[in-house]
């Protein structure tokens, strides 16, 4: 634990060897007033325990010289074939368990299972074989026989434990060296002097899916499927939060509840679309229980559309819009009806019909407003389980209608991804997957055990819903120079709070900290050797460099990182 000015801050550091040539306190009190009035009134077993701050790592690194990519290390690695491996509860899980179905270049993905409880330390790592030389390696990368065309690929997740902390990508370029000089490199290169740095292009991004492959833009047609039960608002359902207000848009609340934070994030997720230029469409459908003539609760709030100026009209107010539907009498979240005082629940309806709530955003994905030959999307957010009410309603199954959604049964396929919200997560679980693929898919499903965390989890996929973000390509030289500057590259916790890592302050408000719960954030480092632009001037030349990560930790400290 370290001072910072007056501020408490908690950091940990994770090195990664680069490319080797490259008291309890307790007090008691007791009073005796006489002989016959007597009193103790005792305080024991006080205890004060710090906080813990934990940056786990685990990655995925391809090397291609020209044969396609291979696999040549990662963690863990239970069975040390150089493809990301661990034993969960008996059964062996593989990076290759995870393909992007949607995506050709893709063999699989960091897995999504792994967390604060089952990574292994860094001291545990394996760093497989050189796939040129068949040497063991001692480091993380190490390639000692590079030639033009080659190329690699690491993606790391990140993960942090116990707190919430802001992250720094570091790196150091350690040495360089000409080294043998040979005919062919004096002709071009007379000094011999060190080429490689310079002559590596490099890009790093965010890699949203974790998938080792840059994803680009596409076009696709969005919905968003919100849960407006009354236990997303009122206290005595589980609906409050936190008594610390919250802003969202121009309404500052006096407490937050889970609805505030879904419209803090899927607003952010709209902002961060607009910002992108994305070629999208969006619309938003709610679902809730049954009404009082028996029926569910359902419907449009937005249809697809795109402006999403309307959209985020539409998601403005969600308070005031779900209190509508759950207390007035019509049920329409435009009539102002109801309460939305958190402490004012009014009644409530039996029931949450996340299958009808899939349905009526699957009709709409299927409506005239909806595009041909463009990908489609619903997200689901709930917090709890889908069960039917006592009106009588026909019930439709949640991972039923889900199934239905992504075989495109009726049309159109599409991915389902779910948020679970500290409830039942697993109807959630098994509704999310790809389009043509199978639910249950760990890849396509958040699970949010503390609701602050849902506006990070929107700007994962708003980030995912567009090009995955490059924060710096250029030559690996230039890169390492970033990543050695200061603390190193500040690296943004949500995507949709738009933050430029090169140019903005570390502690500028739009960088948000990590938060472990829920979300995968995967950073890729790329790297190539330009066939038709470096030759011979680079024969022999060797290049040295550590790759890192700093955190610290979110409370008591502002982003800008240690002075």
């Amino acid at each position: 634990m370290t001072n910072k000015s007056t501020n408490i801050n908690l950091s940990r550091r994770k090195l990664l060897a680069g490319l080797g040539a490259v008291g309890v306190a307790s007090a008691g009190a007791g009073l005796g007033t006489t002989a016959y009035f007597s009193d103790t009134e005792t305080f024991q077993d006080n205890s004060l325990t710090a906080g813990t701050l934990d940056l786990l790592v685990d990655w995925q690194q391809t090397y291609d010289y020209g044969d396609g990519r291979e696999f040549v290390n990662a963690h863990p690695d239970h069975d040390g074939d150089g493809e990301q491996s661990v034993e969960i509860d008996g059964d062996e899980v593989k990076y290759s368990d995870f393909p992007d179905l949607e995506d050709d270049d893709s063999n699989g993905a960091n897995i999504p299972e792994l967390n604060c409880e089952n990574i292994p330390p860094l001291s545990e790592a394996n760093y497989g074989i050189d796939p040129v030389t068949e040497e063991p390696m001692d480091s993380l990368m190490q390639f000692s026989d590079l030639k033009p065309g080659d190329s690699g690929e690491i993606t790391f997740s990140l993960h942090l434990c116990d707190n919430p902390g802001y992250i720094w990508m570091q790196g150091e370029l350690t040495s360089e060296d000409g080294d043998v000089s040979t005919d062919p490199e004096l002709a071009v290169d007379p000094d011999n002097l060190p080429d490689l740095a310079d002559a590596i292009q490099a890009t790093l991004w965010y890699d949203e899916d974790c998938d080792n492959v840059y994803d680009p833009a596409e076009p696709v047609d969005i919905m968003l499927t919100l849960d407006f039960s009354g236990s997303m608002l009122y206290r005595t359902f589980g609906g409050v939060v936190s008594e610390d207000d919250i802003t969202v848009g121009a309404t500052t609340y006096d407490e937050t509840t889970k609805i505030d934070l879904v419209e803090l994030g899927t607003r952010q997720f709209i902002d961060y679309l607009q910002g992108q230029n994305s070629d999208v469409k969006v619309g938003v459908a709610y679902f809730d229980g049954d009404n009082e003539m028996g029926s569910p609760r359902v419907g449009l709030l937005q249809e697809l559309t795109a402006d999403l100026d309307d959209v985020d009209a539409a998601l403005s107010g969600l308070r005031r819009k779900l209190a509508n539907v759950v207390n007035g009498s019509t049920n329409d979240p435009d009539v102002l009806e109801g309460s939305d005082d958190p402490d004012s629940p009014g009644g409530i309806a039996t029931g949450t019909y996340i299958g009808e709530g899939v349905d009526v955003a699957q009709g709409e994905l299927a409506s005239t407003r909806a595009r041909s030959g463009v990908a489609k999307t619903n997200i689901v957010l709930s917090d709890g389980e889908s069960f039917e009410g006592d009106g009588g309603s026909s019930f439709s199954s949640p991972t039923g209608a889900a199934d239905d959604a992504r075989a495109g049964s009726p049309s159109p396929a599409t991915d389902v991804y779910t948020i679970n919200v500290n409830g039942s997560a697993s109807t959630l679980q098994a509704m999310a997957g790809p389009a043509g693929g199978l639910g249950g898919d760990p890849t396509f499903f958040n699970d949010v055990d503390d609701p602050l965390n849902i506006p990070s989890v929107f700007g994962n996929l708003a980030a995912q819903a567009v090009g995955e973000k490059v924060i710096m390509k250029d030559t690996l030289g230039n890169v390492l120079a970033e990543l050695s500057s200061g603390n190193g590259i500040p690296l943004d916790g949500n995507r949709a709070t738009i933050y430029e890592e090169l140019n903005e302050s570390a502690d500028d408000p739009d960088r948000e900290a990590f938060r472990g719960d829920g979300v995968m954030h995967c950073v890729a480092l790329e790297w190539e050797i330009p066939f038709d632009d470096v030759g011979n001037e680079i024969q022999g030349d060797t290049l040295g460099f550590d790759l890192g990560f700093y955190t610290e930790q979110e409370r008591h400290n502002d982003g800008a990182g240690m002075a």
